[in-house]
């Protein structure tokens, strides 16, 4: 049996396979609210064959978004406009639905990436960020505001309020973003955080105010649905945030119970240097696994079925999610099901789909009309 299309249970879910759809930003959202473009989008990734969905980086508050098109969850009009869309995704597809939630803290106020990505002035519509220290993302960029103890306990309350509102759309998991230079993450790395009160300075203080963050999220949300976290294993910059950091990190995760670890790496500075290659972070999701037991996610140029299978298989990470190749292939779990003897859920409408070759790929052999 194929090792990819095992089921796995994280506490109270158990999903039919080890693919995730890897939540990927649409910037396509009006005043933090899903829209027709979420409708299709997530509807049709559902039936992609993953056993898992995870809903796009979701702000926990306007001022937290990466651009004016992210995706909100902070207030009844951000939350309403899920509903009719979580509601048609329940009706045709067997996928968990998951979110991630997140703050984009220094890195707010940029333009979309296809119209440059650049920090927006407040004098074009841009808004202030925050975030751990006042020092800009970007050399010759206004700096942020540092959050003071006031901001700490909003923001974090704001997560809370996130998790409250994903629970009430039915939402089965929640992703908590520590990582690609969002605001958690900012508080991570050495580059980001020159704090020197309790949330800055040695590891145990840059930790302080992500793991708060994750016991509000763990707090608010029901005891037997999963929070895992995703996490930047290395800034790729020299005296940043690395893997050791992350191991420990990940260790101190797992005693506050997290269930899984997603491992990213990059994104709190331009001055990145990432060896780009296929399955390239799949190592730091080994390393986290080997070190701590707990369950890993693998990303990053996975692009592959046998590549997945060979992840899952050696044990390198528990878990495979992808983003590009999903919308390259939006059936890439039902192509990945025919080549590795996987079965997977399909609505009835697109049996016929599956080449005679191909048998009891939706766990169905015959399909007729008379």
């Amino acid at each position: 049996m194929s090792a990819l299309f095992t089921p796995i249970k994280l506490r109270g879910l158990t999903l039919a396979n080890r693919i995730m759809v890897a939540p990927m930003c649409q910037y396509s959202a009006i005043d933090g609210e899903a829209n027709d473009w979420h409708f299709t989008h997530i509807n049709s990734l559902a039936l992609s064959g993953a056993g898992v969905f995870c809903i796009e980086a979701t702000a926990v508050e306007a001022t937290g978004r990466i651009t004016p098109g992210c995706l909100g969850l902070y207030n009844d009009a951000t939350e309403a406009a899920l509903r009719p869309i979580l509601a048609s995704v329940r009706k045709r597809s067997e996928a968990a639905v998951m979110m991630q939630l997140a703050h984009a803290g220094r890195k707010a106020s940029s333009h979309r990436p296809w119209d440059g990505g650049q920090l927006i002035p407040l004098a074009e519509g841009g808004w202030r960020p925050e975030g751990p220290s006042e020092i800009p993302h970007k050399e010759g960029e206004p700096p942020p505001v540092a959050l003071d103890a006031a901001g700490l306990a909003r923001v974090r309350d704001a997560f809370a309020a996130a998790a409250k509102r994903a629970e009430r759309l039915g939402i089965d998991g929640i992703e908590v973003h520590s990582a690609h230079g969002y605001l958690l993450h900012q508080f991570l790395s050495p580059i980001a955080n020159r704090r020197t009160d309790q949330y800055g300075g040695s590891l145990a203080n840059r930790m302080r105010f992500p793991l708060e963050v994750f016991d509000a999220v763990r707090a608010a949300f029901p005891h037997d649905k999963p929070v895992g976290l995703r996490v930047s294993c290395t800034d790729w910059v020299e005296g940043g945030w690395d893997l050791p950091q992350t191991i420990e990190f990940a260790q101190e995760l797992k005693r506050h119970g997290v269930d899984w670890i997603d491992a990213s790496s990059g994104g709190v500075s331009p001055l990145q240097k990432i060896p780009l290659g296929p399955g390239y972070q799949v190592p730091f999701a080994q390393a986290i696994r080997e070190a701590t037991g707990l369950t890993t996610i693998a990303v990053g140029l996975i692009t592959e079925a046998k590549q997945a299978e060979e992840i899952v298989a050696s044990g390198k990470a528990d878990m495979v999610a992808l983003a590009r190749a999903m919308l390259y292939d939006p059936r890439w779990g039902w192509h990945a099901a025919a080549e590795l003897g996987g079965e997977v859920f399909a609505p009835p409408q697109y049996w016929r789909s599956q080449p005679s070759t191909q048998k009891a790929l939706f766990g169905a052999t015959t399909f007729g009309t008379r």
